[in-house]
């Protein structure tokens, strides 16, 4: 199983353990690991909602700012040479700059 689920705009990973029967999510795009367990899919999703609604009452009791999960926004600079280059590449593909950037990095990525 590789489709998460969603709450309160942070997302899952959700993989099955076999020895153990049991169904865990981590919770991802944030720094802090929080992770869950549940032997049904209802129980998992109650144990997600559960995961987020304690990570954030924690965060707020310790003063601690939440981490959030990442926007897609990405701003930084580069050289005007590269980015020249980029644009030229993006426009030999047909495709914007950021879909092409967003390509390149996520080949990168993997």
């Amino acid at each position: 199983m590789s489709e998460g689920m969603k709450y309160k705009a942070y997302q899952t990973s959700v993989t099955y353990e076999a020895e153990d029967e049991l169904l865990v999510g981590r919770i991802l795009h944030i720094n802090d690991i929080i992770s869950f367990h549940g032997t049904s899919l209802k129980e998992l999703r109650t144990a997600f909602k559960d995961a987020v609604d304690d990570y954030l009452d924690y965060c707020k009791e310790t003063g601690k700012e939440p981490n959030k999960p990442y926007s897609g926004n990405v701003m930084f600079r580069i050289d005007p040479e590269v980015h020249a280059k980029a644009a030229l590449a993006a426009q030999l593909k047909g495709v914007s700059l950021n879909q092409w950037a967003e390509d390149v990095l996520r080949e990168a990525a993997s």
